[in-house]
């Protein structure tokens, strides 16, 4: 491989080649990193969900636990 590029100027190798390679292989890129972004998303709304359950269900507890002592 290292032959084959030898005698290539350097804006193919650096350039032309990496272009190539972002032109066969950019909607796979894409697909990947739009997965990963949406999975990062459904994981915050996840966590924000469930936090703003404990929040709510420790706040109504608290609040029934103080109304029955009365």
């Amino acid at each position: 491989m290292r032959e084959i590029f030898a005698g290539l100027p350097w804006w193919v190798k650096w350039i032309a080649v990496p272009v190539i390679a972002l032109v066969v292989f950019g909607g796979v890129i894409a697909t990947v990193v739009g997965f990963v972004i949406g999975l990062l998303f459904k994981a915050l709304v996840f966590v924000a969900l469930v936090g703003g359950l404990i929040y709510i269900v420790r706040k109504f507890t608290s609040n029934s636990a103080s109304r029955s002592d009365w």
